[in-house]
């Protein structure tokens, strides 16, 4: 039931529902007063939410930092967490990757300048409705492909979410005796916060490596502070999901 309801009801706080809600209701309302308020909301919203520069200061504040490669420390295991593949393309004889490639790509790289010894990665389909070939697999398909030793490669691919997946995890690296200080955490910059608390409630204190960063460098270009874009409000989306996901997995008491 928390996976149906984690993939349905966020939608409901998103930058656009809300917007569009405020549109909506502006038109079929019948008192003039709260027509032209919802509407005036509205349309504010829309050009705060479309605000390339307010959306980059948000998102850059949320984000954790990554380190160079230089800086880092050699550590035993990697994990990475799936969840940047497009599901139920064809054909199927290769490995689709929406945003967020780089979580496999600097996976490697990790793995071939011997930072990490082995990978471990996890997550299965976080499909609602329907079947599809595990993200784990097509991890693992894409890194041996660029040229990973498949013996240095685990897999978890049952779990539906970062929560399930710290608690698979954490049996695994047990089994396996791994400890904390032995493992990096491979994640997006914007989910590296809510992973962490996961793993941190099942009893992992991780060091962090962040990758698929949506902050950019800050500009001060007239563009960036009056110029609607559409960029800024799929940064929104992924902010307000992202809180959701975080007021949802307190509730649930994962985090």
């Amino acid at each position: 039931m928390f996976f149906f309801l984690s993939k349905t009801l966020n939608y409901l706080v998103l930058p656009l529902t809300i917007i569009l809600i405020l549109l909506v209701l502006s038109i079929v309302l019948k008192n003039p007063k709260w027509k032209k308020r919802f509407l005036y909301s509205g349309v504010i919203l829309l050009i705060l939410f479309s605000n390339d520069f307010l959306a980059n200061e948000a998102i850059h504040a949320w984000e954790i930092e990554t380190v160079a490669f230089k800086d880092m420390t050699p550590h035993k295991l990697g994990i990475v967490l799936t969840g940047t593949t497009i599901a139920g393309l064809e054909p199927n004889d290769r490995v689709y990757f929406s945003r967020g490639a780089d979580r496999v790509t600097h996976t490697v790289q990790l793995y071939k300048l011997k930072l990490i010894e082995k990978i471990l990665i996890s997550g299965g389909t976080g499909r609602l409705f329907g079947e599809d070939e595990p993200e784990a697999n097509k991890f693992q398909r894409a890194m041996i492909m660029m040229g990973v030793d498949s013996a240095d490669i685990m897999i978890e691919n049952e779990t539906r979410n970062t929560a399930e997946s710290a608690q698979q995890v954490v049996k695994m690296l047990d089994s396996l005796q791994y400890r904390s200080e032995d493992c990096l955490l491979i994640t997006s910059a914007f989910h590296m916060r809510r992973s962490l608390a996961c793993y941190k409630k099942v009893g992992l204190n991780l060091q962090p490596f962040t990758a698929d960063f949506y902050s950019h460098p800050r500009e001060y270009y007239l563009d960036s502070f009056i110029v609607p874009k559409i960029d800024a409000l799929h940064v929104w989306h992924k902010l307000f999901k992202e809180w959701a996901g975080v007021v949802a997995y307190k509730a649930a008491g994962y985090i």
